[in-house]
């Protein structure tokens, strides 16, 4: 104890000497404090002054340009002037690339080859300057709770940006990336993330945090405390073949699995895409994944974390349970695979039959039913000779089928049971219009939830939510849900009640409303609240999962596709109004057992009618079940197109 007073206490005995030496105490350790934070913020400083000669200016030209992004950040990754930036950043029609040296001078760089799997580019500048590179920090020291810094190279080609953070999680987004609460704005992607050392843990460069990926790029997620940061220590094994002007890709197997929670459910094989390396490995329906490339499976998560590690072109050696014995192969992942075309029957099943089949409520005019001289009320029993215990276990089993393909179907009609032939077919775009699924025949149980317009209030969530619950609502009636994502500034509960309420009736529906914080404006990041305020319907109301249904208007429409496609698990059908598709990372494959069919609906005369009518090709040629219609001005959402909403709804069922 350094301060004069604390000497005097040191042989003092009185109450004044006590205060004494406590005031000694609290001051030491607030010198200590002090010190320990003066010790970081200089470990700080020479981390960044460290890594900031490997941090590099780049500016573009074309491409992007006209949409002013300035210029962007990189980081050397080896001497002869190889670097890695977000591909985000790095527009594919650029005109040319201009990189600072270490001298400070600037180079033309161009594009060698792109990281597709972790949304990379690796560049090559024409300089015989030597870049300083990094160390890398071994992925088994990448530790939660370390100090991270976000560098960039953006404001000025002499100066970092820095942002200051910890490394929150280790391997995100299905293994390929770290996590951190440091800002990560668009002016640091590309650049590193760096250790207190001055060591690299990896690229900044944005993903999506969503287990099912979707059509978001994740940009979005810059101003929500979570960025992202690809593993160096990942990336330097495939260093080589970027340099040789080799693309990588995501591996695909070709292969659905159960639905549900990824991290509960094990990797059971639902079904196989035709002509998919799982096809062509011998892997089968009903295979249960439980060793890939030498490591244990025992959870779905499991799986997609070893996948994220592996490029297309890869081979696996990949183990199953099969029964009660093991069985073991070999697959090459697969770049891309062949669009998949769901099969169709030509039937709608009847969900009152609580028995073993399928019995129909409605066979489609000139389908493959039809022609077989399939009619309503026959019972389907057996697939193949694989007893069908329900519509939706017919509809899986069609899932590893293709048009085209021959079935045979065992079917119980008039009394009689008889087995026929069926040629399926591409499945309907139709909406028939038919009356609605009949009632049980059974007295409707006691209900004691509330009807009309009923607020949904989730715990620690500031989103206002609305549900619209038909007068007529039964406990023991499945019911549709359709998830209304409102435009900017339209969100009277009022009105959507009296234009749904009928129909709501009428068809079994259920419309939750969930409300963008700001009412003018929807946040990709909202995603997640919606997700919850669906949950919460489903664990509170009998909701039909085959007719869950996200739909909006403009910047609504936009939000329904981005919930369509980021929970495939649970939508299966998006009806965006006048809405702009969001594509930007692309479309992901369809999915044989998760099927999710999209209704698009242009107003004449809109600004986004050809983006709307591009994306409708797009999808189409990825063999999504698209159809479209079109309104004569916007607002024009009539009684008859709700009607006819409605009926489409009811078909989402169709086998």
């Amino acid at each position: 104890m350094n301060h004069p007073l604390c000497s005097q206490a040191e042989t003092g005995h009185s109450m004044k000497s006590l205060m004494v030496f406590l005031f000694c105490i609290i001051t030491s350790t607030l010198n200590a404090q002090d010190e320990l934070l003066e010790r970081e913020e200089k470990a700080l400083q020479a981390a960044v002054a460290k890594a900031s000669a490997s941090v590099v200016q780049l500016e573009l030209v074309g491409g992007l340009e006209s949409q002013d992004t300035g210029p962007i950040s990189a980081v050397a990754v080896s001497t002869d002037g190889y670097l890695l930036a977000s591909a985000t950043m790095v527009p594919s029609d650029i005109t040319s690339i201009l990189a600072t040296t270490p001298s400070g001078k600037r180079a033309s760089a161009k594009v060698v080859a792109h990281d597709f799997s972790r949304n990379l580019v690796l560049l090559k500048v024409n300089t015989e300057e030597s870049y300083p590179v990094l160390t890398v920090v071994p992925r088994d020291q990448i530790i939660v709770g370390q100090w991270a810094i976000a560098l960039g190279r953006t404001f000025s080609r002499e100066f970092t940006n820095q942002s200051v953070g910890i490394v929150s999680a280790s391997n995100r987004i299905w293994g390929k990336a770290i996590q951190t609460d440091a800002k990560i704005s668009p002016a640091n992607y590309g650049g590193p993330l760096i250790d207190i050392q001055g060591r690299v843990f990896g690229v900044l460069t944005p993903l999506t945090p969503h287990p099912q990926g979707g059509q978001s790029d994740g940009t979005e997620w810059y101003d929500s405390g979570i960025g992202f940061a690809v593993p160096m220590a990942d990336l330097l094994p495939h260093l080589e073949k970027l340099k040789a002007g080799e693309n990588l890709y995501p591996g695909r197997l070709g292969i659905s699995l159960q639905s549900g929670n990824v991290y509960d459910l094990p990797a059971a094989v639902v079904a196989v895409q035709p002509k998919s390396p799982a096809r062509d490995a011998g892997l089968l329906k009903g295979d249960v994944i439980v060793e890939l490339a030498g490591k244990p499976i025992s959870r779905q998560s499991e799986l997609r974390h070893v996948l994220g590690a592996h490029y297309a072109g890869d081979t696996l050696k990949v183990k199953v349970l099969r029964g009660d014995e093991n069985f073991e192969t070999e697959l090459v992942l697969a770049e891309k695979l062949e669009p998949y075309e769901h099969p169709f029957l030509g039937i709608l099943p009847d969900k009152n039959h609580g028995e073993a089949g399928v019995r129909i409520r409605h066979v489609y005019t000139d389908s493959p039913a039809a022609k077989a001289g399939l009619k309503p009320g026959d019972l389907l029993t057996k697939i193949n000779q694989v007893a069908i215990e329900g519509h939706n276990q017919l509809r899986v089993e069609l899932a590893n089928f293709e048009p085209a393909a021959v079935i045979t179907l065992e079917v119980v009609s008039d009394g009689q049971t008889k087995t026929t032939e069926i040629t399926l077919e591409p499945l309907s775009l139709v909406a028939p219009t038919i009356a609605g699924h009949p009632l049980p025949v059974t007295a409707a149980p006691a209900n004691d939830l509330a009807t009309g317009i009923v607020e949904i209030k989730l715990p620690e969530e500031a989103n206002e939510c609305h549900a619209i619950i038909p007068d007529n609502y039964r406990a023991d009636v499945p019911h549709g849900l359709v998830v209304w994502l409102h435009a900017p500034g339209d969100v009277n509960d009022e009105t959507l009640k009296q234009q749904w309420e009928a129909l709501a009736a009428q068809h079994h529906l259920i419309v939750l409303a969930p409300k963008a914080a700001d009412e003018n404006r929807w946040q990709p990041t909202e995603i997640e609240f919606i997700r919850k305020t669906m949950d919460n319907m489903i664990n509170t109301y009998n909701i039909d999962r085959n007719r869950v249904v996200s739909i909006g208007r403009q910047a609504g429409g936009a939000m329904a596709l981005i919930l369509g496609f980021s929970h495939r698990d649970l939508v299966r059908g998006v009806i965006p109004i006048d809405a702009p598709f969001p594509l930007r990372a692309g479309i992901s494959p369809n999915d044989p057992a998760e099927r999710l069919a999209i209704h698009a609906i242009l107003v004449k005369g809109s600004p986004v009618s050809a983006a709307v009518g591009n994306a409708v090709k797009a999808l189409r040629d990825a063999k999504y079940p698209v159809s479209e219609a079109e309104l004569a001005a916007p607002g024009k959402i009539t009684d008859e197109v709700r009607q006819a909403l409605a009926y489409w709804i009811d078909a989402l069922d169709r086998i």
